[in-house]
């Protein structure tokens, strides 16, 4: 019987989760269907903008220049964000230990944040040259404060009595915190990574854009001095693609690792 409910739930999840992926999927057809007609009625100055059409067309053309391009910014982003990742979680648990941590590190934290790409970018040319690792030092920089705040705030969100039961039963602090408050905390440690997956593939290509040999800042910045308006959306496209795909992985990985969330976890799930 327990076998026979197991297997009955997954079709439920799977068609629970195709049906919160309808209104996602209709509107972003209407939206670019929208978009279509009106090019095609309205007839804009095609330096303003490009149809879908024409920005699919650009992809599938310039793709022998934009796939490598692409594939350099994939690179400086997923390295980046691996790095803002062992180091943020780390990072984490060390304020939330240590006061002294806390007060010492944050502020700096906090304080990098407020920085505009264009004002560290000239020291990190001066520092890195064009080279990618310039690059992979900015998102790392901009992705490993959402990481280790999220961390620090999942921490202090467990309630004392997990701790307390481990304890009781003579684990050590350290376990403890390992194995049983980080656990509870990983929603919400998994909750900033998503923010820092949703931003480091653009803050990559701003790099770029600022100062770089190749990747799709340089596409940009190139698209733009030739005003080839469907060369701009198509990068501006190959980001959000990266994106997507990272977001997936992010969501795959936390699948995996703590399972579907339950309905005491999300209160808005369906019955």
């Amino acid at each position: 019987m327990a076998v026979s409910a197991h297997s009955s739930s997954i079709p439920t999840r799977w068609h629970r989760a195709v049906r919160n992926r309808i209104p996602t999927v209709v509107t972003i057809v209407a939206l670019l269907a929208i978009w279509q007609v009106w090019v095609a009625v309205a007839h804009p100055d095609p330096a303003l903008i490009a149809s879908p059409t024409d920005i699919a067309a650009s992809v599938v053309r310039t793709w022998p220049t934009l796939g490598p391009a692409t594939w350099t910014t994939a690179y400086e982003g997923l390295c980046g964000f691996l790095i803002a990742v062992a180091v943020g979680i780390p990072l984490g648990v060390a304020v939330f230990r240590s006061s002294t941590v806390d007060a010492a590190l944050m502020p700096l934290l906090t304080a990098a944040q407020t920085l505009p790409l264009i004002a560290i970018t000239p020291l990190l040319l001066i520092w890195f040259g064009f080279e990618p690792i310039g690059k992979i030092v900015i998102v790392a920089v901009f992705a490993l404060f959402p990481i280790a705040v999220q961390t620090v705030r999942g921490l202090r969100a467990v309630p004392s009595f997990y701790a307390d039961v481990a304890l009781t039963c003579g684990a050590t602090p350290r376990w403890t915190l390992w194995h049983v408050q980080l656990r509870v905390a990983a929603r919400q440690v998994f909750g900033g990574i998503r923010v820092s997956a949703a931003y480091v593939f653009a803050t990559a290509a701003t790099a770029e854009y600022l100062g770089a040999r190749a990747g799709l800042g340089i596409w940009l910045q190139s698209a733009y001095n030739s005003f080839q308006t469907p060369l701009i959306f198509a990068a501006a496209v190959m980001i959000m693609a990266l994106t997507g795909v990272l977001m997936l992985a992010v969501h795959a990985v936390e699948r995996c690792v703590l399972g579907a969330p339950d309905n005491r976890e999300n209160p808005d799930a369906d019955e």
